[in-house]
């Protein structure tokens, strides 16, 4: 476990998921198999993807007064994740996600945010000091953006780095980005934020370039099965990723940064850090569901060792 400490701030869901051939079209009735719940949230996953990756990682979350937030409680123990910050929300129910995967091993997702809606401004008040103390703050857009703003605030005063992974994809505001020292959208996130559709590496230069303009410093565009475009004050390249026969790629991305997060704690070079983020996400998207398809330390490591460069 690395001695440098994550903080994680996000969501927490149970996943309803449902496998399908093609996606319905409005009005279309049809029939899916596989039905599962499993949890999920992307706050969540990338705190299992870390916790699993060897992270020294608290976990500022809620749940609701139901059996699946005790739960997932006690499986986010499992994974080596300090979840003291994690309360039960009264006359709430835990995050849902309505989830459809198709023959592709694409998907399309529904939240109610329940529980999440709870971290609010207030309640991260109460866990500020592991913030303080953190080298790395972590944070997706499921929690209401008040509270996400006020902790880039609070990391950034006390010197520790804030890494935002911009999904699901919405506006955010100026303020908000220039308390951003990592950014990971991917295509259509980044389209979002800069209004550039990203079909190739010219196109991720030019919208990182107008991330590193808001007052970011690192900027990294997953591009799905392509790999990455990373950027570093303006300079970048294209880091590939990792050939595999995809099954549901729900997690791929949470489990992306959840690993590259924990690699750079430990003190790898970006580039190393985006290729072990790249491995974790690799061996997810050929499982399925969100935390059950999170890779361990040693399962990383092993697909690393036969794809040596």
């Amino acid at each position: 476990m690395s001695a440098n400490k994550l903080v994680v701030l996000g969501s927490i869901n149970a996943d309803h998921i449902l496998n399908v051939n093609e996606f319905p079209r409005p009005g279309e009735t049809i029939t899916g198999k596989d039905y599962r719940i499993s949890f999920g949230g992307k706050g969540a996953n990338q705190a299992v993807a870390a916790g699993r990756s060897g992270a020294n990682i608290t976990f500022i979350a809620c749940v609701g007064d139901d059996d699946i937030g005790k739960q997932v409680c006690r499986q986010l123990k499992l994974d080596n994740i300090d979840i003291q910050p994690i309360e039960s929300i009264s006359g709430k129910n835990t995050g849902v996600a309505m989830i459809f995967v198709n023959g592709k091993g694409e998907n399309v997702i529904a939240i109610d945010a329940g529980a999440n809606a709870a971290v609010t401004p207030d309640y991260l008040n109460k866990y500020r000091q592991q913030v303080i103390d953190a080298d790395v703050l972590l944070m997706q857009l499921e929690t209401p953006l008040e509270t996400i703003l006020a902790a880039a605030k609070l990391a950034k005063q006390n010197d520790t780095l804030v890494a935002l992974n911009p999904a699901p994809a919405r506006e955010l505001s100026d303020e908000l980005l220039a308390n951003i020292d990592i950014i990971t959208p991917n295509e259509t996130e980044a389209e979002q934020l800069t209004g550039i559709t990203i079909v190739n590496s010219d196109d991720a230069n030019k919208a990182a370039g107008l991330l590193h303009a808001k007052g970011i410093r690192t900027v990294i565009i997953t591009l799905g099965s392509r790999g990455a475009w990373v950027s570093i004050d303006g300079i970048g390249s294209l880091i590939e990723g990792y050939k595999v026969e995809p099954v549901d790629t729900i997690a791929a991305g949470d489990t992306f940064n959840g690993a590259l997060i924990t690699a750079m704690l430990e003190g790898q070079e970006l580039y190393q850090a985006v290729k072990f983020g790249h491995a974790a996400a690799a061996i997810a998207v050929t499982r399925r569901g969100a935390q059950p398809s999170v890779p361990w330390r040693k399962e990383i490591d092993a697909f690393l060792a036969t794809r040596q460069e």
